[in-house]
């Protein structure tokens, strides 16, 4: 496969808004849907929901959980027959991504720390 087509593939399976969210959350091991969806919120709001405008829905976590399953990110379990408990984790392949994705979100971090600093040398005093 081509360097190009790779990133490219790399680039569709981190696209929703919510991927990153709740892969970084799942890296603390697995989680039950409920605490899953409650974490991702919470670490939302302790930003200042910086990252989204509002709170992330039970829907919408149910379709980047399908998607993420789907491309084999991330393992489902089951519980019981009745009133299922379901919880995820990352899988090899989720926790080989998101150690990739440290030293990418280190990169931007300094990118914004050095934009801020060019930034206050340019502005007036």
């Amino acid at each position: 496969m081509s360097y190009r087509r790779s990133l490219h593939e790399l680039l569709t399976l981190l696209t929703g808004q919510w991927t990153v969210a709740v892969i970084a959350t799942l890296a603390v091991g697995e989680l039950s849907y409920t605490e899953l969806l409650d974490e991702v919120n919470k670490a939302e709001e302790q930003q200042g929901w910086t990252s989204h405008t509002k709170p992330l829905s039970s829907k919408v976590l149910t379709d980047h959980l399908r998607r993420l399953e789907a491309n084999a990110l991330i393992e489902r379990r089951g519980e019981g027959i009745k009133f299922n408990k379901v919880w995820y984790r990352l899988s090899a392949d989720g926790q080989e991504l998101l150690s990739m994705l440290r030293p990418l979100a280190r990169w931007s971090a300094q990118r914004h720390v050095i934009a801020a600093l060019e930034d206050e040398t340019t502005s007036p005093s």
